[in-house]
């Protein structure tokens, strides 16, 4: 078995092998080295594994922070990522250069983000889980699948006078209005907006933006991206001041009812805290709580990761960015957000 670092000659070799392998995910693209590349300035180890032929995949992002440690991931800044192999053998190949890399890299630790656990035997967090719902070509029979107050809840804020537009970069200022005005209620760095940019020119029709607007203003919002019949919520947020009208009951049907329409089967509405409201909402859309398994290799000395909101020591930091103006959150936030995974 020989373990290879990708080079751009063998990026259509790779976009083959993750088209046919049912495990592998919109992130797992290899448009997304070059999206890291140029936002973020991180590194890139995608890893080739072959043995008569490509047998397996891991793409790698070195995140180096003063303020956060060095951490090798697979994907940061999003919900999954890791190994997709055909085999055991190739799996166990694969994080064995990985693991190479940890320390060639004196890297604090290796963070897979895995839809299901490795063959190995590592260290794992089972905190966060992917909200699934599986899709029908007819909307109508996703609609009768809720129950009756669900259906209560969409038809009004159906009729609070919003109005739903989808499309690409000519949503981004109004998708950045609201996204960046709720990470700020969140504490939480907001992405340049270049970032987004990128992905819309990088990924074409394969991402999509979503906007709910009331009398022009834009309430609630959604980042989707689309890979082999499944669709990826990759961030979403709706303005807490328009709570009232619950605009995410009527941005979230939408949402589905236009992927019914385009004939995916699986909507994946992004990931939540086990156990948290987010994972409650989303279980009245009918979707499934599906386990995520954080799976780690840890440098010399490096202790389990505690890079979480949750954590007690960041939250000081949250409760003073909640409180900063909105421009200054936007102009600060991306030198943190590059470097929080």
């Amino acid at each position: 078995m020989k373990v290879s670092l990708l080079d751009d000659s063998r990026r259509e070799e790779w976009s083959g092998y993750v088209n046919t392998r049912p495990e592998a995910t919109f992130y797992h693209r290899v448009e997304w080295k070059g999206v890291m590349e140029r936002n973020f300035g991180h590194p890139t180890y995608y890893l080739m594994a072959e043995d008569g032929g490509l047998r397996g995949i891991l793409p790698l992002v070195f995140v180096n922070s003063r303020l956060f440690g060095s951490i090798l991931c697979s994907m940061p800044f999003m919900n999954f990522g890791g190994v997709v192999a055909d085999n055991p053998e190739t799996e166990a190949a694969l994080l064995e250069e990985a693991s190479s890399l940890v320390h060639s890299l004196n890297a604090d630790y290796l963070e897979l983000r895995h839809l299901e656990r490795s063959n190995a035997a590592l260290p794992v967090k089972t905190h966060k889980v992917s909200m699934t719902v599986t899709l029908d070509p007819d909307p109508d029979v996703i609609w009768d699948s809720y129950k009756s107050k669900h259906r209560r809840n969409i038809r009004k804020a159906m009729k609070s006078g919003l109005s739903y537009s989808t499309g690409g970069a000519e949503l981004l200022d109004r998708f950045y209005e609201v996204l960046s005005r709720g990470w700020r209620e969140l504490g939480t760095p907001i992405y340049a907006r270049s970032f987004f940019r990128d992905i819309l020119e990088t990924f074409g029709e394969d991402v999509q933006i979503s906007v709910a607007d009331l009398g022009g203003t834009p309430v609630a919002t959604a980042f989707d991206g689309f890979h082999a019949g499944t669709v990826e919520g990759m961030w979403a947020y709706a303005r807490r001041e328009y709570s009232r009208i619950e605009p995410n009951y009527f941005l979230y049907w939408k949402l589905i009812e236009r992927a019914c329409l385009r004939g995916c089967r699986i909507y994946h509405l992004g990931r939540s805290t086990a156990g948290s409201t987010a994972e409650f909402y989303k279980r009245k859309w009918n979707a499934v709580s599906k386990q995520l398994y954080w799976e780690y290799v840890l440098g010399n000395g490096a202790e389990m990761p505690t890079l979480e909101v949750s954590n007690p020591k960041y939250r000081l930091a949250m409760a003073v960015w909640r409180k900063m103006p909105l421009r200054a959150t936007c102009w600060l936030g991306p030198y943190f957000a590059r470097s929080i995974p």
